[in-house]
């Protein structure tokens, strides 16, 4: 049984200003919570129910198991639908990109990103094409937000995540700048080339100005039909496709 004070301490990760505090957040799910495991992430303790096998687990390293209720677990969740198996990880420092790290590469840039679920997609769609950097402004969403981390489901251990002042870390890259724009050039007729940076912005603004003027190449996905404007989450997965196809050619 749970104590009220760790009940508490767990609830209370579910806003930034503990998770800044108490430098951690949760992890829910049996695959996350083994890709977490499975990472450079230092899990402090994994809380489970009667259904897991704590041994089925197989992980390695110095982990705290710690059997719970059923009811404990629902106190702790975030999710309506608790899922038998929650860990408490350490949260990392930000690291500091090094613009060296995205010679040869592509990466994605994010301007002000603010909903938890397209923070959660961009990340998921990051690591299924091989997109292993996201530098996000100083504004964007927290990745370890309860909403982001279930919506990554597990991909969040696999990708870097960067906070910068994304005005200042641009002008400081030589990697070519692609910004996803209305009144860019046709994304199907881009050529990426080998490397470069892709930013996306807010969900309802767009890039601000301050960023626009740093963008070298302005793309945009062609409207064919008559929606106002496009998910980043699936625009963002639409431009990494793209890169994707044009690194067959």
């Amino acid at each position: 049984m749970l104590s009220k004070s760790t009940i508490s301490l767990l609830k209370s990760l579910q806003q930034k200003k503990f998770r800044i505090e108490h430098g951690l957040f949760l992890v829910e799910g049996y695959k996350s919570v083994i890709d977490f495991a499975n990472s450079a992430y230092q899990i402090v303790t994994i809380y489970y129910t009667n259904a897991i096998d704590p041994k089925l687990l197989n992980l390695s390293g110095k982990i705290n198991f710690n059997e719970i209720s059923l009811s404990d677990l629902e106190k702790i969740s975030s999710l309506r639908s608790p899922q038998e198996i929650i860990a408490l990880i350490k949260m990392p420092e930000w690291p500091i990109l090094k613009a060296e790290e995205l010679k040869g590469k592509f990466a994605i840039a994010l301007d002000g990103i603010q909903d938890p679920g397209n923070m959660g997609t961009i990340i998921r769609t990051a690591d299924w094409f091989g997109i292993q950097h996201i530098i996000c402004s100083a504004d964007t969403v927290d990745v370890y937000n309860p909403k982001v981390v279930q919506a990554t489901m597990g991909s969040l251990a696999h990708i870097s995540i960067y906070y910068v002042e994304l005005a200042e870390f641009l002008e400081t890259i030589n990697t070519p700048l692609f910004g996803a724009l209305l009144d860019g050039s046709n994304i199907y007729k881009t050529n990426f080339g080998t490397e470069g940076l892709v930013i996306m912005g807010n969900e309802g603004n767009g890039l601000r100005p301050e960023i626009i003027k740093l963008v070298q190449k302005a793309v945009t996905i062609p409207r064919g039909g008559n929606a106002e404007s496009l998910n980043v989450g699936i625009a963002t997965a639409i431009f990494c496709s793209e890169i994707k196809r044009n690194s067959y050619k």
